[in-house]
């Protein structure tokens, strides 16, 4: 089978494509006016979902801007307008604002169904790349996403306009998060199966040792001791604790080793000769994207979670925080 060879200019062509696309994103900036804010406000007051919709690329760039905006705050969702006229449009209630994406804004099966979606009490936003097209006439806000070119050499394939609408979308989404107060941990609600929201919504308690599986001994414990409640408790590490519960210390393998590079009697010393006093640890509430920083930033692998009064309540380690996937 004969094999077709890149055309001499395919890298010219390739830059090309990306210098026109990026002088369409960044000619949209100019166009960030009172249409845009009077969009914003539509949204936020709506009592409904935004509903996006588009045909063909202008449907693909609708999917992903109503994705968008659902995971930053604004219910919506993506309804197809061609389904629409068969059924599907009653999906939009007279309390919803419909986005419709059309670069020529002349799409028949957008404008077959907007004129009902207006006629029941919902609102137009129009994105289109002509600002005297019939879907701009139609809409309450019209947002212009024209392009000067398509980057397609033939400036017919849809390239630089779907580009610049999925960046007016993406525009519109950031305006209406910031605009919510839409924060991290709202973010992670949305993303709760993602790494993200793992990190942001795992707390400490939702990781840590508890109970018997918590390496404890008092101040007088002598060092062999230790060394088994250590080997038990299988984390690398004792908490130190007082008579009251109170951690005032922890003893490491890393201890352990300094210990026998001093040359000490192993067997006459107990482990308040050894430990580290006043421990880093931690609170059940903190993330437990909060107890990786803290290892981290001070070289440690083990800590001993405290309640507010600094009793012993649970611990973890590095390998607990891999397990929950928070790294």
């Amino acid at each position: 089978m004969s094999q077709i060879p890149p055309s001499p200019k395919a890298l010219e062509l390739a830059r090309q494509v990306l210098h026109i696309e990026a002088d369409a994103v960044r000619l949209l900036a100019d166009r960030i006016d009172g249409d845009f804010l009077r969009a914003l406000r539509l949204i936020l007051n709506c009592h409904g979902r935004v509903i996006v919709s588009g045909m063909g690329k202008s449907g693909h760039v609708g999917r992903k801007i109503a994705s968008t905006l659902a995971s930053t705050g604004t219910p919506a969702y993506f309804v197809h307008p061609a389904e629409a006229s068969h059924g599907d449009l009653g999906m939009i209630t007279r309390d919803d604002v419909l986005i419709a994406i059309s670069n020529s804004g002349e799409s028949a099966e957008l404008l077959t169904i907007v004129p009902i979606v207006k006629r029941q009490g919902a609102k137009l936003i129009s994105m289109t790349g002509n600002a005297l097209s019939s879907l701009a006439i139609l809409a309450d806000v019209h947002l212009d996403a024209a392009v000067e070119q398509e980057a397609c050499p033939l400036n017919l394939a849809p390239t630089a306009s779907t580009t610049a609408a999925l960046a007016l979308g993406d525009a519109l989404a950031v305006a209406l998060l910031d605009s919510r107060g839409f924060g991290p941990e709202d973010f992670a609600r949305s993303h709760p199966g993602g790494s993200l929201g793992r990190r942001l919504l795992t707390h400490v308690r939702d990781v840590m040792r508890v109970g018997p599986a918590v390496p404890q001994v008092a101040p007088a414990t002598s060092l062999p001791a230790a060394i088994l409640e250590m080997s038990r408790g299988g984390i690398g590490m004792t908490a130190v604790v007082s008579a009251e519960g109170r951690v005032i210390g922890v003893v490491t393998d890393g201890d352990l080793r300094r210990a026998f590079a001093r040359d000490l009697d192993l067997r006459t010393i107990s482990v308040s000769d050894i430990m580290g006093r006043n421990p880093r640890s931690i609170g059940p509430d903190q993330l437990a994207v909060e107890a990786v920083e803290m290892m981290e930033q001070h070289r440690i692998n083990q800590l001993p979670v405290v309640d507010a009064a600094g009793q012993l309540i649970g611990a973890l380690n590095m390998h607990d925080l891999f397990r929950a996937k928070v790294i």
